[in-house]
């Protein structure tokens, strides 16, 4: 009788002592999670978690993972896998998160390695016509010491037709009246073109003739359309010298730019951003009903939340464009990673987005032609999105 007791005492203890620990254990995890709460809400802000530092790490997994994580509570979303699709691989999908490095994609690995390759680490969302990783929009990225050179004087007065009035005088068109709905903008203002410069230039590069000429095309060829257009023609680069600032950082520079438009402007509505190329022009030139266009290429950044609306927009441009003018635009593509800047101030806006116009090789005749073509694309888009509207 008393073993008996002996050891139901000895086995009650066991319990207890099981208990005391498990209790323990959860203890120290309340106070660990409490901590860590405590600790997140109370660091100072550069250095908290934010929502964009989660969609950079998330970015990593693919889409069909989160499909098999979400069918594990849920086997609905098992209807929705993709055809061909191959089950989750835990491992793999640890290894992207920790590493970002893609097994199947090698541009996630040599970027790292060799100098430049970053440039490819964009996604080609659309490819236009010729269009594949090798001949993808490559931003200028310049030393600052070429703008302290002297700068030529004269530059070739290249001639350009004068815009056709395409409609009729009895012709009514809709018009945003006295409301700019557009802001054209430059965020690297000096880029150039070689046929506008005199035969010796080695820099595609200039103050006055660049690619701000053609934004001052598409705003008049907006207007002619009746959709109200605001040009800025900010000197970037020279504010960038004044304040001892790098080329990189040019978008922090035009993001005043377009905060201070945003603030004084109410009726804006869309951002562009025009650039050049840095290509050749076999890749940045197309011919149409006999006549020579500079090629565009519309391009996303991907590293911020939300960007999805502004790459639907650009998805809708570029149809648009493949419908009226074939063969125009090169397509649409997002950037993110080490050697970009991931967001080009689209963060601001879901309807802003920045288009190469041409490359350095592209005639300014050329470059109006685009620029009167996308001003058709954007103001049938414009017009039926304000039917749309007026509609609901």
């Amino acid at each position: 009788m008393t073993s008996l007791n002996s050891k139901g005492l000895t086995l009650a203890h066991r319990e207890l002592k099981k208990w005391y620990k498990r209790s323990g254990i959860y203890l120290i995890g309340l106070i660990g999670v409490f901590l860590l709460i405590g600790l997140l809400t109370s660091i100072q802000p550069a250095y908290r978690l934010s929502s964009s530092t989660l969609h950079t790490w998330t970015s990593q997994i693919d889409g069909s993972s989160f499909l098999r994580l979400m069918s594990m509570e849920n086997r609905v979303f098992q209807g929705a896998y993709p055809e061909g699709y191959e089950d989750l691989r835990i491992s793999e999908m640890v290894f992207q998160t920790a590493t970002s490095i893609h097994p199947d994609d090698p541009r996630s690995f040599l970027g790292r390695e060799l100098p430049g390759f970053s440039e490819y680490d964009g996604q080609i969302v659309v490819a236009g016509e010729g269009t594949n990783y090798t001949t993808m929009a490559v931003e200028s990225a310049p030393p600052m010491e070429i703008f302290d050179k002297k700068e030529k004087e004269i530059v070739t007065a290249e001639q350009t037709d004068e815009q056709e009035d395409q409609t009729s005088p009895d012709q009514a068109l809709p018009t945003t009246g006295d409301r700019d709905v557009v802001l054209i903008y430059h965020t690297h203002n000096r880029e150039s073109y070689f046929p506008l410069l005199r035969e010796d230039a080695t820099d595609a590069f200039h103050s006055k003739a660049n690619i701000t000429l053609v934004g001052d095309r598409l705003a008049q060829s907006l207007e002619d359309k009746g959709i109200g257009a605001k040009v800025d023609k900010t000197d970037i680069t020279k504010k960038l010298k004044d304040e001892d600032m790098e080329y990189y950082e040019s978008y922090d520079m035009s993001r005043s730019v377009v905060q201070e438009a945003m603030s004084t402007e109410a009726d804006l509505q869309y951002y562009f951003d025009l650039h050049r190329d840095s290509i050749d022009k076999q890749y940045t030139t197309t011919d149409i009903n006999g006549e020579s266009f500079a090629r565009t290429f519309f391009v996303i950044g991907g590293e911020y939340a939300h960007y999805e609306q502004n790459l639907k927009l650009a998805n809708e441009l570029h149809n648009k464009m493949e419908e009226a003018y074939p063969g125009l635009s090169r397509g649409v593509m997002t950037k993110k990673g080490s050697g970009t800047n991931g967001k080009f101030n689209q963060d601001l806006s879901q309807n802003a987005i920045l288009i190469e116009f041409g490359g350095v090789e592209n005639t300014l005749e050329e470059l109006y032609r685009s620029a009167d073509a996308v001003a058709d694309v954007f103001s049938d888009f414009y017009w039926q999105a304000e039917k749309v509207s007026g509609d609901q």
